[in-house]
């Protein structure tokens, strides 16, 4: 193994390339690091798990449970809202479900324009099953921390919710109405 290859393989991610100088960086900086190396470590692990499992993709997974949170059907506009993507990605997830008998989509009698989506029945069921096995995953990739760990780490992140909040907000406001809108 060449040695470009050796050094690339030692540096899996960003927090760990950091972690050989900690002194050059913020305490802050190697947090934030840590919380995102930690977060797409699990993303692509339940990622990989939908894939082999069901054969399918986060985002599908992460459509059909904004559906199942809403059994009366989400319009499209509302549905990119809530998963915070375009209308055209929206559409194009949309069409593949409805294919595949899991959703159906029924256009507005009262706005040709808007479509509702819900999950069909087979949906439903098709989607329990995954959520059963997200949740039995999160639960395998979190078990390492004990209950108390796991409280108190949800405890600690809720207050730098609250900060990043408290932040955000400030630098709005020092912004000026104009600048935020």
């Amino acid at each position: 193994m060449n040695s470009t290859r050796a050094a690339s393989l030692k540096h899996i991610d960003a927090e760990s390339k950091v972690g050989e100088s900690p002194q050059h960086h913020r305490a802050e900086l190697r947090l934030w690091l840590r919380l995102l190396t930690v977060a797409n470590l699990i993303e692509a692990e339940i990622r990989k798990r939908l894939r082999e499992t069901f054969g399918t993709t986060l985002p599908r997974f992460d459509l059909m449970a904004q559906l199942e949170r809403a059994p009366d059907g989400i319009l499209l506009g509302e549905l990119s809202r809530r998963m915070m993507v375009s209308n055209g990605n929206i559409t194009g997830l949309v069409e593949r479900l409805v294919q595949e008998g899991l959703i159906e989509r029924q256009v507005s009698e009262r706005d040709r324009r808007a479509a509702l989506v819900r999950l069909t029945p087979h949906g439903r069921t098709v989607f329990a099953d995954m959520a059963r096995a997200h949740s039995d995953w999160v639960a395998e990739l979190l078990g390492g921390l004990s209950t108390e760990e796991q409280k108190t780490l949800w405890q600690q992140l809720g207050d730098l919710k609250l900060s990043v909040h408290a932040a955000t907000h400030e630098a709005a406001g020092a912004a000026g109405p104009e600048e935020t809108s």
